[in-house]
């Protein structure tokens, strides 16, 4: 696929993650109650930013999690012939929390709502809020995030990658022509 632009570079990431630490903790009342859970694979590394952000800001250490949703997706049988199955990794309860889902991009909105059903086996979380670096739109389900690094109107052929130093050596925000 050839490249069509490139979104956001590194220190347009850290701005749009700073922000977004920002307007979880506005609209939370600060962190205490506060739980991180990254949606594997891209979404987990920045939850672990959010939370460090947040930690600089507030001066608290904010639980953050992993989660695999494999099993949840409704295209699962389109994925793969043996899908492999992470388990989540969230090191406190939810029960009672809000849990911010951190994720790269959102596009039809199918992850959100297998994060959504993944988490139900983690516990009944006091409020659920999705955070995500990019939105692209076309969304198949009713389903829209709280808080947003960047819009950005896509057509339904092009493809937004989220780079991050922790798994692709850079951080990065490209958009891909079909």
């Amino acid at each position: 696929m050839p490249l069509k632009a490139t979104l956001m570079d590194e220190q347009a990431m850290e701005r749009a993650l700073t922000r977004i630490a920002h307007e979880i903790l506005e609209r939370n009342h600060g962190a205490s109650e506060l739980v991180l859970v990254g949606i594997r694979r891209r979404g987990y590394p920045l939850a672990e930013r959010i939370a460090s952000r947040i930690r600089s800001i507030e001066q608290m250490e904010v639980p953050v999690g992993e989660l695999d949703i494999t099993f949840y997706r409704d295209d699962l049988s389109n994925v793969a012939q043996f899908p492999r199955l992470n388990s989540a990794s969230v090191p406190c309860t939810i029960a009672g929390k809000t849990v911010i889902l951190v994720d790269d991009v959102i596009f039809t909105g199918r992850t959100a709502r297998a994060a959504l059903d993944a988490l139900k086996g983690l516990g009944r979380a006091g409020r659920i809020q999705l955070a995500v670096l990019v939105d692209r739109g076309h969304r198949e389900l009713p389903i829209r995030p709280d808080f947003v690094g960047k819009n950005v109107p896509t057509a339904r052929n092009e493809r937004i990658c989220v780079q991050v130093v922790e798994y692709d050596g850079q951080n990065s925000v490209k958009l891909f022509e079909a």
